[in-house]
C-alpha cells in the first residue's frame, strides 16, 4: 500500500497536536517580544538609566540576563523532559514562563527587570525541546520538517501579534499591563493541553487515533530497528551525546544562526525607531523653523506595522521551509540530500541583509524588505535544523540534543547581545549609530553559509545513530 493511500485512510489527530505546539510557540514569542517593543517606553520611564549610552548598555544587560538563564535552562530542560515526559514537561515550562512574563510588571529598574527576564528565559527553555520531542513522537520522518515548520511559524505569529497589541495596551493602560495581559494568555493554553495531549498509543486506545494513523506515525523502518536495538531504553547522558559528531553539528548550526534571530527580535524595533528619528532630525535640520505634522515628514514609517510585516513574511518562510524538503522527498530525492539542499538554499537568502543599512538610507522600507527576507530564510532554516535532530537521534534523546543545541544558540545570543550593546553605544556616542547596525547586518547575513559548511564537514549525511 502506498503512503498516499494509507494517508487517505488515517485520522488526523497528529495535526491537532501540531496545532497545540504551534499555539504554545506563538505564546512563547508573544511573551518574549514585549521587551523589544517597549524598549523606548521603558527607557523614557527611567528603567534603563538616564543617558542614551547608559540605556543602550543596560538594555543589552537585561537581554543578556534572559540569554544566560535561557542557556542555563537548556542545560537541564531537555533531559528533564526526556525523563518526566512531554505532557508534564511542556506544562511546567509554560506555567513558569507565564508567571515570569507577568512578573515584569513589578520591575522598575534595570536589575529587577533583569531578574524577571532571567526567570522568563529559564522557563522558556523548555519550549523547543518539548516541541521537537512532540513532533518526533507524533510524526513520521517525511512529515517532520513540515510539522516543525508549521509549529515554528508560531514564533513569527507571536512576533506579528505583539507589535499590533503591545504598544496599544501600553498606550491605553501603561506598560505594566502589557506584560500582565500577554503573560496571562499562556495559562489558558494549559486547559487545552491537558484535555487533548497524550501519546499515540494512548490515543489509539481511546479511539481518537485510528490504527492506520498509528501505523503511519511509526512507519520509519530505520527508527523501528534503532528502537529495537536499544533494548535497555536507558536515559542517555549529555556526556555520551557530546561524543557524537551529530551532536556537535547541531550545536554549531544553532550557535551560528540563533543569535541572528535574537538580534532581530530585540533590536529590530529599536533600529526602525532610530531610522525614523534620523530622518526626522534630517528633515528638521533642512527646514529650520518649519512647523509640520510628524505624519507629513517624508521617509517615516509605522515601525510596529513594519515589524508585523517582517514576521508575517517570516511565517510564510517557516511553512515553506518545511514544505520544500517534504516535496523533494516525495519526488524521490534521498531524505539526506533533500534536507542538505534545502538548508543550503535557505542559507543564501540572508545575504540580502548585507545591503540593509545602505538601502535604509534611501528608504526604510527597502531595509525592511531585506530584513524580512532574511527572517523568512531563518524560519525556513530553523524548521530544517530542528528536524535534523530526529533524523539523527532516537526519540528518547531528541529533547536532550535539542536542549544542547538550544544552549549553544543562547550562548551565541549572549555574545551578540553584548556586542550589539557595546557597538551601538559606541556609535551612538559618535552620532553614527547606522554604522554599528551596518556591521551587525554583515555578521547576520553571512552566518548561515558558514554554519552550513561547518555542519556539512562534521556530518556529511544525516543518518540515524544507535545509542
Amino acid at each position: 500500500m502506498t503512503f498516499s493511500s494509507i494517508n487517505d485512510q488515517v485520522t488526523r489527530y497528529r495535526w491537532r497536536i501540531c496545532a497545540l505546539v504551534f499555539a504554545a510557540t506563538t505564546i512563547n514569542y508573544l511573551d518574549r517580544n514585549v521587551l523589544g517593543l517597549l524598549a523606548t517606553t521603558l527607557s523614557e520611564d527611567g528603567v534603563f538609566g538616564v543617558t542614551k549610552k547608559e540605556q543602550e548598555l543596560n538594555y543589552s544587560t537585561v537581554v543578556i540576563c534572559f540569554q544566560f538563564a535561557y542557556a542555563a535552562g537548556l542545560l537541564v530542560a531537555g533531559g528533564i523532559i526526556d525523563r518526566i515526559g512531554t505532557k508534564r514537561g511542556y506544562a511546567w515550562s509554560l506555567i513558569g514562563w507565564s508567571i515570569a512574563a507577568i512578573g515584569h510588571a513589578f520591575g522598575h529598574h534595570t536589575w529587577s527587570f533583569g531578574f524577571w527576564r532571567a526567570a522568563l528565559g529559564l522557563a522558556e527553555a523548555g519550549n523547543f525541546p518539548a516541541a521537537n520531542k512532540t513532533v518526533a513522537e507524533w510524526f513520521p520522518k517525511k512529515e517532520r520538517a513540515f510539522a516543525t515548520g508549521l509549529y515554528n511559524s508560531g514564533a513569527n505569529v507571536g512576533a506579528i501579534v505583539a507589535p499590533l497589541v503591545v504598544p496599544a495596551i501600553a498606550s491605553a493602560w501603561g506598560w505594566e499591563w502589557a506584560f500582565i495581559l500577554t503573560g496571562a494568555v499562556g495559562l489558558l493554553w494549559l486547559v487545552f493541553w491537558y484535555a487533548m495531549y497524550g501519546s499515540p498509543a494512548a490515543k489509539l486506545a481511546n479511539g481518537q487515533v485510528s490504527q492506520a494513523e498509528y501505523d503511519l506515525i511509526h512507519s520509519d523502518l530505520d527508527e523501528q530497528e534503532a528502537e529495537r536495538a536499544d533494548v535497555a531504553q536507558e536515559r542517555v547522558s549529555w556526556f555520551r551525546l557530546l561524543t557524537f559528531r551529530q551532536t556537535w553539528a547541531f550545536f554549531v548550526g544553532k550557535f551560528m544562526t540563533d543569535p541572528v534571530w535574537w538580534f532581530y527580535l530585540f533590536w529590530l524595533p529599536k533600529y526602525l525607531e532610530g531610522e525614523n528619528a534620523r530622518k526626522m532630525a534630517a528633515f528638521l535640520q533642512a527646514t529650520p523653523g518649519h512647523v509640520v505634522e510628524k505624519a507629513d515628514i517624508p521617509g517615516l514609517i509605522s515601525w510596529p506595522f513594519a515589524v508585523a510585516v517582517v514576521y508575517t513574511i517570516s511565517a510564510v518562510g517557516s511553512v515553506f521551509g518545511g514544505w520544500l524538503p517534504k516535496n523533494l522527498i516525495n519526488g524521490g530525492m534521498d531524505a539526506n540530500k533533500a534536507r542538505k539542499l534545502s538548508m543550503f538554499i535557505f542559507a543564501l537568502f540572508p545575504l540580502t541583509v548585507l545591503a540593509a543599512s545602505w538601502l535604509g538610507q534611501i528608504n526604510t522600507w527597502l531595509a525592511v524588505g531585506t530584513i524580512a527576507i532574511a527572517c523568512a530564510a531563518h524560519a525556513a532554516w530553523s524548521a530544517n535544523i530542528f528536524t535534523t535532530v530526529s533524523d539523527m537521534f532516537p526519540k528518547k534523546a531528541v529533547a536532550s540534543v535539542t536542549g544542547i543545541g538550544g544552549m549553544a544558540g543562547a550562548i551565541g545570543g549572549i555574545l551578540i547581545a553584548r556586542a550589539a550593546g557595546v557597538l551601538l553605544a559606541h556609535f551612538t556616542e559618535q552620532g553614527k549609530v547606522e554604522i554599528g547596525y551596518g556591521i551587525l547586518f554583515v555578521v547576520c547575513g553571512s552566518a548561515y553559509v558558514i554554519a552550513w559548511v561547518l555542519m556539512h564537514l562534521l556530518v556529511p549525511k544525516f543518518r540515524k545513530i544507535v545509542l
